[in-house]
């Protein structure tokens, strides 16, 4: 029988000698602004993204020009904490060697774009400065590891939060590639192996792994889409432990019917000491079990239904040495982030600001990145960034917020952010276009607009305080998590997208594909019936994800 025929990417990961490949050497080459191919694979585990311009592309044709290559850079950022003072240092580096914006990402992180390869490496530095680091946010590894942001969620949020940084530190590649090639580390001498790494290994993973630990009852990082989930329980007012979820993952391909979406199963239960064991394990057992053929049927979701789930976890816990005890209860009952002001237990207060689609930029009206800049400058409180694409200052003390409301007012914050509506609050958008070499569509620089016009509707059936869920993506692949919305809009082409409904507020279901390729038009005149009939015809407390997943099921 013959061996089936591994992946492209599976050989450039082996040869790479722990992720170096020709890097050093491509980074030197300035007569092109693009990396080798298979350099262009390896930076990714660096955290670095090629991508181009692409409202520029006809132009530079048409001038016989390359694309205007530039690369996206993703900081490592364990349950989104950063300092002021790292804040305050990226301000600067952010005019210098960017496009100028701060963009929030869905996984509780920090990427730039625009940056040119010749100041790739004065970047990298510039982060280490600060004690930033952008290993492992993409490519074939754990990438950053999200965690409930607010502290007034429960008593012991602290310890569990500390979790995101263990777990990001435990699974982290052991190769010293990272500092040799950006920080002008020793380099590995040409006849010598490569650092070994018990879990990577040579071939790292399949495809990329995600881990995000919720704290009920709130679910902002979307538990049941991770690859492993971890699940605060609490018993008697301790930590007793964390629910174990694995094989969640929502990128698909159009016209692949073998992708899809799926939620996570929950696997069993374990105490703190037994965690970093468990997703150590968990990615183990992908590494090895894991489809390097075909990298669109690559991820943990797939694995487990190849295998089945019975098979999965016995393998798991044969690897482990334990059994998982009985998964707990616990209840959800939000998803969407908590803005204003909140006090935790230690009478500490923590302020939660909405930050469009992640974009930290300024309008006249509402003066988020001066907001910002300014309270940093302060040091009063410290950042937190949530999994809902927006920013919470942390920790400030009882004399301390006057202080803090005066900036706040003063940039428009208080203001603004009390007349938006909750469905521009709710949504998110990932990046698209005009970097995202992937987008079919746009996202973030439309979903402001269209929401605007989905306000309108909102208001004509006096349904503008509801807090519907609407996240759109430019491409399948569901960066902003829109199969778990009320409202998802994947792009499909140029101004088109799969409108999809019937997610439910909380995170435990799926939306279902309701209509295919979509104009505006459409869309809002699709939405005006629903949103009419929901009206009409909704229950008692009846979300508008659950009256159209009960509409659909009637159909049915």
């Amino acid at each position: 029988m013959t061996e089936p025929t591994l992946s492209p990417v599976e050989g450039i990961k082996v040869r790479s000698r722990g992720l170096r490949g020709t890097l050093a050497e491509s980074l030197k080459n300035q007569l092109t602004g693009q990396l080798s191919a298979d350099d262009q694979q390896l930076i990714k585990h660096h955290g670095v993204y090629q991508q181009d311009d692409r409202d520029r592309r006809n132009e530079r044709e048409a001038k016989k020009l390359e694309p205007a290559y530039s690369f996206m850079i993703r900081l490592r950022l364990p349950g989104g904490d950063i300092s002021p003072q790292q804040w305050l240092g990226l301000q600067p580096l952010l005019a210098q060697n960017t496009s100028g914006v701060l963009k929030l990402t869905t996984r509780q992180t920090i990427q730039v774009h625009g940056v040119i390869k010749s100041k790739l490496k004065p970047t990298m530095q510039w982060f280490n400065r600060y004690g930033l680091d952008t290993i492992a946010a993409c490519g074939d590894v754990n990438r950053n590891v999200m965690a409930g942001s607010h502290p007034a969620t429960s008593p012991f949020h602290e310890a569990v939060h500390a979790f995101a940084a263990k777990i990001s530190e435990h699974l982290l590649p052991k190769t010293k590639a990272f500092t040799e090639i950006w920080l002008d580390g020793e380099r590995l001498d040409a006849n010598a192996d490569p650092e070994p790494d018990p879990l990577y290994q040579t071939r790292y993973l399949p495809r990329k792994f995600k881990v995000g630990i919720a704290i009920p009852p709130h679910n902002e990082v979307d538990i049941f889409t991770q690859d492993a989930g971890f699940i605060a329980i609490e018993e008697n007012g301790k930590l007793a432990g964390f629910n174990v979820t694995a094989g969640g993952g929502l990128s698909s391909t159009h016209g692949n019917a073998a992708t899809y979406p799926r939620l996570a199963d929950t696997l069993g239960f374990v105490t703190p000491d037994q965690v970093l064991d468990t997703v150590w394990q968990i990615a183990a057992v992908q590494r090895d079990y894991g489809n390097r053929v075909d990298r669109k049927q690559a991820r943990l979701k797939y694995t487990i239904d190849r295998m089945g789930l019975y098979a999965f976890k016995a393998e798991l816990e044969s690897r482990l040495g334990f059994r998982l005890a009985t998964p707990r209860n616990f209840t959800f009952n939000a998803r969407a982030d908590h803005y204003g002001w909140l006090q935790d237990h230690k009478n500490r207060w923590h302020y939660t600001l909405f930050v469009e689609n992640g974009r930290v930029v300024n309008s006249p009206e509402y003066q988020v990145k001066s907001a910002l800049d300014a309270i940093a400058e302060t040091h009063l409180c410290s950042f937190r960034l949530t999994g809902n694409q927006n920013i919470m200052l942390l920790n400030v003390a009882a004399q301390d917020k006057a202080a803090v409301d005066t900036i706040l007012a003063v940039h428009g914050i208080l203001k603004t952010q009390s007349t938006l509506a909750p469905i521009r609050t709710h949504a998110l958008a990932c990046v698209a276009l005009p970097t995202c070499p992937l987008a079919m569509a746009e996202a973030q620089r439309y979903l402001p607009e269209l929401i605007g016009k989905i306000e309108a509707l909102l208001d004509k059936h006096a349904l503008k305080q509801d807090e519907i869920s609407i996240r759109m993506s430019g491409c399948p692949n569901g960066c902003s998590r829109p199969y778990a919305a009320e409202i998802g809009l994947v792009g499909r082409s140029m101004g088109h997208y799969d409108l999809r409904l019937g997610g439910d507020r909380l995170g435990y279901r799926l939306n279902t594909l309701y209509q295919e390729g979509l104009n505006e038009a459409e869309i809002l005149n699709t939405l005006d019936d629903l949103l009419a009939n929901y009206a009409q015809g909704r229950t008692a407390g009846e979300s508008f994800g659950d009256y159209c997943q009960r509409q659909l099921t009637l159909a049915d």
